[in-house]
């Protein structure tokens, strides 16, 4: 990628560093979209070994791009978001993929349509990763900064999503005790 063409790409990328999202970190400061994506992929390169068969660099890159088209319309929680919303994510992040190089636009309008159809074994990990993380960040969050509706959501969220893997399927129970005794001890 020319020098240009990449420091303007990381440019319309930075902004998810400042777009924050509706969770909390543990220290009390609303979590940036970036920081979510990050540990999303830092997650997927933690279970890489439990999925031999999979492209676990591809699921890193599916972290990593997952959310940048928020960096053009600002995080909405799922459970506000409609679809109406998400039309319009979609068309200002492709309007911006497709500004940029080819290798690279081909690239992730190929992983974004994988994501979206969610058929492949690395978009349901993706898929699945993305969901955990957001209830792993409420259960480091401090009670305070839930919404009444967090304190079921947060005990079923993604379990839909990891019905494919008895790995995920056990991280989700361990995830579900930690929301449990945070919900009944903090």
């Amino acid at each position: 990628m020319e020098a240009r063409t990449l420091l303007n790409a990381l440019e319309t990328a930075s902004r998810l560093k400042d777009t924050t999202r509706h969770s909390w970190t543990a220290e009390g400061r609303h979590e940036s979209v970036a920081e979510h994506s990050w540990m999303m992929t830092l997650m997927a390169f933690f279970i890489r070994d439990e999925f031999p068969e999979a492209d676990m660099d591809k699921v890193i890159r599916m972290c990593i791009i997952h959310d940048l088209g928020e960096a053009f319309t600002g995080d909405i929680p799922t459970f506000d978001k409609t679809s109406s919303h998400e039309a319009e994510e979609e068309a200002k992040l492709e309007s911006w993929v497709r500004s940029l190089p080819e290798t690279q636009r081909e690239e992730m309008l190929a992983l974004y349509d994988e994501m979206a159809k969610r058929e492949t074994l690395e978009a349901k990990i993706y898929k699945a990763i993305d969901n955990l993380e957001a209830v792993i960040q409420h259960n480091y969050a401090g009670l305070s900064t839930w919404i009444p509706l967090e304190f079921t959501l947060n005990l079923t969220y993604g379990d839909d999503k990891v019905s494919f893997s008895d790995y995920l399927k056990k991280l989700r129970a361990e995830i579900r005790k930690d929301t449990v005794t945070k919900i009944e001890g903090d």
